[in-house]
């Protein structure tokens, strides 16, 4: 192992990516064992080690989609038909539409176990009634304060959900004492990364192409005399600081030695994932993953959320679509479906495929998650004047039934069920209501993370995974 590849163990990675330690303590004073605060938990806590959460972009009309058993007007498209047996929600005809199973390419994928979204319905979770708010008088459709709510719980929080986990996660370890541990990652969009005070040095590095911008490190080409220099520099202004006020400067410097160590480890060319590759990683190569999911934006970032699982990485956000469609729904919400779909079956058909390095199949060690900043209304009719729908402040908007799968769910034989209901004619919830939060605190808890210090009116729940 060259020296190169040492400088990347236990010890000097979790230096740089931003893991707080007691820089600022006084030098001298006895250490006192204090006990951690208990916080509530679940029984599947730590129980899965991906989490892939994917924003539907725009609002989305969960209605025509994941909670579609309700009225014409709500859902213009129907019910699908012909549902596995174990399918207790109610899946939009949209969900069964499948073009790309036809022709070669989509022959080869049945083959390789792809199938509708609608024909897998029994292996996903729906969760119809959640909500920012529930106590609240009425939604918010508002696209700033909603997405706020949806980054990170509360409209003008300053933390993000991924930014959250990474700190949730900062006592987390390799197994290989030798090994790297990679952080959440943000792919696309930054709401998620957001953080400030104690949390910003747990940002997650957000990425927009790939790993493009990490291929060089300037501190490389710089000889010895003034690498010592830097970092003289960076120690005297740290020593000038005061003691309460050196994590901002903390967060600066680690965050600048992370991005020299993910220089080193994304150099590594399986994370290629534009690369046409025939070898094979954990059981599927590049070019299977492409044709199970599909040579989009959204496709490449699943993908490289794969591949980054590999390393450990923890999580990963991304964007999908545009489902913001105040006019042209009715044409336009379709063929938008597709990619969906396709990326929705094809992550089902690679995480059961795939060998995890620590046993079993990704599917096992995976949950997959869908959102958006709300629902979306036609405020009575099947669209608006334009043949599309809005936001507002109705139960149509408040909604999102957001659909969840992964192995943790078969195992507790909950998946393919619906936990909550809404009526079918004026969408009011008959069941469970789950506040945004509280979901969001289950999903840290389902990855271990301490999360005593987020959204404390708000608890994880167990009703996914008894």
């Amino acid at each position: 192992m060259s020296d190169e590849k040492k400088g990347l163990n236990r010890r000097s990675f979790l230096k740089s990516v931003g893991i707080a330690t007691a820089a600022s303590a006084t030098v001298g004073v006895p250490h006192i064992w204090v006990p951690k605060t208990a916080y509530a938990q679940t029984d599947a806590r730590a129980s899965v080690k991906h989490i892939i959460y994917i924003r539907l972009n725009g609002g989305f009309r969960f209605t025509a989609a994941f909670n579609g058993r309700v009225a014409e007007r709500y859902n213009p498209w129907g019910l699908a038909r012909n549902l596995p047996e174990g399918t207790e929600w109610g899946p939009s005809e949209l969900l069964a539409r499948a073009p790309w199973l036809e022709g070669e390419e989509g022959a080869t994928r049945q083959e390789l176990g792809m199938r509708s979204v609608a024909a897998i319905s029994d292996d996903i979770l729906i969760a119809p009634c959640v909500d920012h708010e529930p106590t609240s008088g009425s939604a918010d459709g508002n696209h700033n304060s909603g997405l706020q709510r949806f980054n990170t719980g509360y409209a003008g929080n300053s933390t993000g959900i991924m930014t959250m986990i990474n700190y949730g996660l900062r006592d987390r370890v390799p197994e290989d004492p030798e090994g790297v541990i990679l952080p959440a990652f943000v792919l696309g969009g930054g709401g998620m990364s957001n953080g400030s005070g104690k949390y910003a040095g747990y940002r997650p590095p957000v990425l927009q192409d790939g790993f493009s911008g990490f291929g060089f490190d300037a501190a490389r080409a710089l000889p010895e005399w003034a690498k010592r220099m830097s970092d003289d520099l960076d120690q005297r202004i740290y020593n000038r600081v005061h003691p309460q006020s050196r994590f901002p400067v903390d967060a600066y410097i680690q965050s600048r030695e992370a991005t020299k160590r993910y220089a080193e480890i994304f150099n590594d060319p399986r994370l290629n994932v534009g690369q046409n590759s025939d070898e094979p990683m954990d059981g599927l190569s590049n070019n299977q993953l492409r044709l199970l999911l599909g040579g989009g934006g959204t496709a490449r970032n699943v993908m490289l959320a794969l591949r980054l699982f590999h390393f450990g990485c923890p999580a990963i956000f991304m964007n999908q679509g545009g489902y913001d469609m105040h006019s042209g729904e009715e044409e336009g919400l379709p063929p938008r479906m597709n990619e969906l779909n396709q990326l929705v079956s094809g992550l089902h058909t690679a995480l059961k495929l795939m060998e995890h390095p620590s046993g079993g199949t990704y599917w096992d060690h995976t949950v997959v998650v869908l959102g958006s900043e709300f629902g979306r209304t036609a405020r009575g009719g099947r669209f608006n004047s334009a043949r599309g729908s809005d936001h507002g402040g109705d139960n149509s908007t408040r909604w999102m039934s957001m659909p969840f799968m992964g192995g943790i769910f078969n195992e507790a034989g909950t998946a393919g069920r619906t936990f909550g209901e809404t009526l079918a004619e004026d969408l009011k919830a008959s069941g469970q209501v789950y506040s945004y939060r509280s979901v969001m605190k289950t999903m840290m808890d389902w990855l271990g993370c301490d999360h005593s210090e987020f959204f404390p009116a708000d608890q994880p729940f167990g009703d996914f995974t008894r």
